[in-house]
């Protein structure tokens, strides 16, 4: 079998399995939980096959079989992982308003500025900490990820002192993980202003919402 034609079935295969994985909700059908295992396992094996071709320039259809094999494998047990954490995280937290998001390669834990902060302010409300030391206390658990920590704001004001603002919120919620075991080496902050939106700017809706700290997991191995 040549490469080409390799990567054509493998194409098609994949195509076959994404459509099985399409999200339930929009077929009527109940949940898979392990939506994202499956899919991880998918992309995993698709990369691992391209990867042994080329390593196995004498036989690269047995290279791609044993690369699929092992990409899958990974792929497969990061997408576990991340469907077991993102359910335990949203059993953890208290407050509504925090969102788990499982984006695949990531988990993206929201914090609304409204519900973390004061106005103006950098200093994490109390009400708040719990949440946060547990997300803290949940990370600890899951070692073997990186941790972004980004902060945003709408577009009132100042657009260097929004960018200040950002990167102080970051830091302090950056603070409260480390205070709960996540070693620092494992987190990064990163303060983006008001240049990276979730919604309009023109709404007082959309501005709350581009008022936040996302928290950003990222099994290793991912970029």
């Amino acid at each position: 079998m040549t490469i080409s034609k390799f990567v054509l079935s493998a194409g098609l295969c994949s195509a076959l399995f994404l459509g099985a994985c399409t999200d339930p909700a929009t077929l009527n059908l109940p949940s898979d939980p392990n939506q994202n295992a499956k899919q991880g396992a998918l992309l995993g094996g698709l990369v691992g096959a391209g990867v042994g071709a080329i390593a196995n320039n004498s036989n690269p259809g047995l290279g791609a079989l044993a690369g699929a094999a092992v990409g899958a494998a990974g792929g497969g047990l990061i997408g576990n992982q991340l469907d077991r954490q993102a359910a335990e995280l949203r059993q953890q937290l208290a407050n509504q308003g925090i969102t788990v998001t499982n984006a695949g390669d990531r988990l993206i834990v929201t914090v609304p500025n409204d519900i973390s902060f004061d106005t103006d302010s950098a200093t994490v409300r109390p009400a708040l900490r719990a949440d946060l030391e547990r997300v803290g206390q949940n990370l600890t658990r899951y070692p073997n990820s990186n941790v972004q920590v980004i902060g945003h704001t709408d577009s009132d004001g100042e657009a260097s002192y929004n960018q200040t603002l950002s990167e102080r919120r970051a830091g302090s919620v950056a603070d409260i993980l480390q205070a709960n075991g996540v070693s620092g080496a494992r987190i990064s902050t990163i303060g983006l202003g008001e240049n990276r939106p979730a919604a309009s700017n023109l709404t007082p809706e959309g501005k709350a919402r581009n008022r936040r700290v996302d928290i950003e997991i990222i099994p290793n191995g991912r970029t």
